[in-house]
């Protein structure tokens, strides 16, 4: 059950920003074996001045950021995590997100941090499943 987060510059379109946000999912439910209707995005369009991503030193630079923040449950390889960055990659070019332009990040949590709502850990309390890792 990811929680994606997609920050991008204001100046992609509303139909650009939805095939951005269908890649993205695409690309996970391809590597992590989700449901397809598993899904959880928050997409921010920001005016481009206001985003902030460098290259780390890698060389190269950067025009329209698209930053991909996914929450996760812990247990994922460092292969597994690999395939996400390369698969998301790889959609993301296809509607138009250049490579140097993507930046991805990922952050584990466990069954105890999630509500799906009425302030409940449904995790926790039985009421869902939790979901098992795909051994993808």
């Amino acid at each position: 059950m990811p929680l994606v987060r997609i920050d991008l510059t204001s100046d992609r379109s509303r139909a650009e920003r939805r095939a951005i946000a269908d890649a993205v999912h695409g690309g996970l439910v391809a590597v992590l074996k989700i449901p397809e209707r598993d899904r959880f995005q928050i997409i921010t369009a920001h005016d481009p001045a206001d985003i902030i991503a460098e290259d780390a030193g890698l060389g190269f630079t950067r025009s329209q950021v698209v930053i991909v923040h996914i929450f996760t449950q812990g247990g994922r390889t460092a292969q597994t995590k690999q395939r996400v960055f390369s698969e998301l990659a790889n959609r993301l070019e296809a509607v138009g997100v250049a490579g140097a332009d993507l930046f991805v990040a990922v952050s584990e949590n466990g069954p105890q941090d999630w509500s799906f709502g009425f302030g409940k850990a449904q995790y926790v309390t039985g009421e869902l499943a939790v979901p098992a890792i795909a051994s993808a």
